[in-house]
């Protein structure tokens, strides 16, 4: 008889893989905040200010997708951008429909700063961790990004409890 049930022990949280990826990425935000709200501003503006194309600007629509950010979620920070002087928008010569996302100085000087902190971040990373134990650390996270991508990790055929 094929049990449905499934029992699950406390897991370890040491080694559990996604716990390490999550508890990370939080302390790694929560640090960027901090430094953040010291320039009356957060992670998500910062990230927002290092998608942006410097020279030319990037069309709203693409801003997204490469920042993996649902549309309104990202309406509300360039609307706040906007109002802060950090952007500007511009209509889009090659699509009528669109706009161009623009830095301003203002918003090319926060670019600095937040740069400042990622090189600062990985430096000092860098400082901590050898060549050999990054390029393992870049090989896992591309290895699950790839899992997740090619709908791996929960295939219809894998059963957890056979």
């Amino acid at each position: 008889m094929h049990n449905n049930f499934f029992i699950f022990e406390a897991m370890d949280k040491s080694v559990s893989i996604d716990h390490q990826l999550r508890a990370t990425w939080q302390a790694v935000a929560k640090m960027y905040n901090e430094q953040a709200v010291k320039h009356d501003s957060t992670m998500a503006t910062a990230f927002v200010l290092l998608t942006i194309d410097i020279k030319n600007g990037t069309p709203s629509t693409a801003l997204g997708p490469l920042m993996g950010m649902e549309p309104t979620s990202l309406s509300r920070i360039l609307k706040n951008m906007e109002d802060k002087g950090a952007i500007c928008r511009e209509k889009n010569p090659d699509d009528g429909r669109s706009v161009i996302i623009k830095l301003t100085e203002y918003g090319k000087e926060m670019r600095k700063v937040s740069k400042g902190h990622v090189y600062q971040f990985n430096n000092v990373v860098r400082e901590h961790v050898s060549e050999k134990e990054l390029a393992s650390f870049f090989k896992v996270m591309n290895v699950i990004n790839n899992l997740i991508a090619d709908k791996k990790i929960f295939e219809p055929t894998k059963e957890l409890n056979k």
